[in-house]
C-alpha cells in the first residue's frame, strides 16, 4: 500500500507541512515511521482524513471563504502588462496557470514576479488571490 510523508500529505491536503505535523501530533491523523525513520501516513488513512476534512471545511484557520473550490497556491512567475489587460502566470507545484485580468487589478493587488499568490479556477476562469 502507498504511504505518504508529512510533506507529501500536506501538499495533497492543501496545507503547510507544519499544519500536517500538528494534526499528526494531536492524533487527528495516524502516522508511523518508515525504514528511513520518516513519519509517514498510510494512503487509506490519508484518503479517509481528506474526505473528513473536506466535509468539515476545516483546512486551515485562515482559509478564505470563496465559491471557487479549485485553489492552486503558488508563485508568480511572469506578468505581462498591456495598456488595459494583463497576463499573470503562476507555478503551483506541477501546474502552470495563466490568468487574464485587467492591468488595474494587477496593480491593485500589487502583484510582482516572485511573490506568493493563489490561482482559483472556476469553470474556465482563473482568479488570483494575493497571499
Amino acid at each position: 500500500m502507498q504511504s505518504y510523508t508529512i510533506g507529501q500529505a500536506a501538499r495533497l491536503l492543501g496545507v503547510s507541512p507544519d499544519t500536517a505535523r500538528r494534526w499528526a501530533d494531536a492524533g487527528r491523523i495516524t502516522t508511523h515511521r518508515d525504514e528511513a525513520g520518516r513519519r509517514v501516513i498510510e494512503g487509506r488513512d490519508l484518503a479517509a482524513f481528506s474526505v473528513g476534512l473536506a466535509r468539515s471545511g476545516a483546512a486551515e484557520e485562515d482559509t478564505p471563504y470563496t465559491s471557487a473550490r479549485n485553489a492552486f497556491p503558488g508563485i508568480v512567475t511572469a506578468i505581462k502588462l498591456g495598456d488595459v489587460a494583463a497576463q499573470v502566470e503562476i507555478q503551483a507545484g506541477p501546474h502552470r496557470l495563466v490568468s487574464l485580468l485587467t492591468r488595474e487589478a494587477v496593480e491593485e493587488l500589487g502583484l510582482e514576479v516572485g511573490m506568493e499568490a493563489t490561482a482559483r479556477v472556476k469553470s474556465t476562469n482563473v482568479h488570483i488571490d494575493r497571499v
